[in-house]
């Protein structure tokens, strides 16, 4: 009885002790695990101190997928003050302010700690027209006057031009571009730039009458429509063959408001 109480004293001792050893262990692996936690959290701190964690140069900007607008332009719109801390940097509202100041759809900021970088990949808007409001020229200065893509997507074209003066601009020029008509612009330009017909200007000053100047001279085609502007561009691409028969000085307008009767209205 005496040898047995003796190994339960015994035993609970030990037991006593590997307890007291496992609390130590613990302790000094929490203790190890803060001091990393501190230690690292200063290299942090220590380092993004230095000029190496710094964008201290546009040039230190990477610009990917750019085709018409060139990396200075899109360099020239970001809103930074050189060096700036990497950390500082918002991808996000970098991105929404590349976005609106230029033709870009998207505009994805990447930045990258180690080593420090940034990076924006870019998916450009494709300028498909001049977009005039009534009674301008493509030449004024009108701040109204700007450029569209096939979306409509307008931006001021002293805009674009002071972003990329080597850009070529759009032949085609659009007039009267309302919010009006804005819904409805997607499906006009792509029709118009599938119509087979060369079309210079889409004139939608009048609600009542949409008038293509084109390659046969101006074609009226009354109201817009959908199902019937595309029917009116089918039948003027059959009258491709008109200026052999009458002069195109001599036509003062093609009406096509009806398609199923064209008529040409002569000077």
């Amino acid at each position: 009885m005496t040898d047995m109480a003796s190994v339960s004293s015994t035993d609970l001792k030990h037991r006593r002790q590997q307890l007291k050893r496992r609390r130590q262990i613990k302790f000094w692996q929490g203790m190890w695990r803060s001091l990393s936690i501190v230690g690292l959290t200063a290299m942090i701190v220590w380092g993004v101190s230095l000029p190496d964690w710094t964008i201290d140069a546009p040039e230190r900007v990477k610009i990917k997928g750019n085709k018409l607008l060139s990396i200075t332009a899109i360099r020239s719109l970001l809103p930074l003050s050189y060096p700036q801390s990497i950390l500082e940097i918002e991808p996000e509202k970098l991105s929404r302010e590349i976005e609106a100041k230029a033709p870009i759809a998207k505009a994805t900021v990447i930045r990258k700690l180690l080593p420090p970088s940034l990076t924006i990949e870019v998916t450009e808007r494709n300028p498909v027209a001049i977009a005039l409001p009534a009674f301008s020229s493509p030449t004024s200065n009108n701040p109204e006057v700007g450029i569209v893509d096939a979306q409509g997507f307008w931006i001021p074209k002293n805009s674009y031009a002071d972003l990329e003066n080597t850009l070529e601009l759009p032949e085609l020029i659009v007039i009267g571009l309302t919010e009006q008509f804005q819904p409805y612009w997607p499906e006009i330009y792509r029709e118009v730039s599938r119509a087979g017909i060369k079309v210079f200007e889409i004139n939608l000053q009048s609600p009542n009458n949409l008038i293509l100047k084109t390659e046969l001279g101006n074609v009226h085609f009354g109201g817009y429509s959908s199902f019937h502007f595309r029917q009116q561009l089918l039948v003027l691409a059959k009258m491709r063959q008109l200026p052999d028969r009458v002069p195109t000085s001599q036509i003062d307008y093609i009406d096509l408001s009806n398609p199923d009767t064209p008529s040409v209205q002569l000077k």
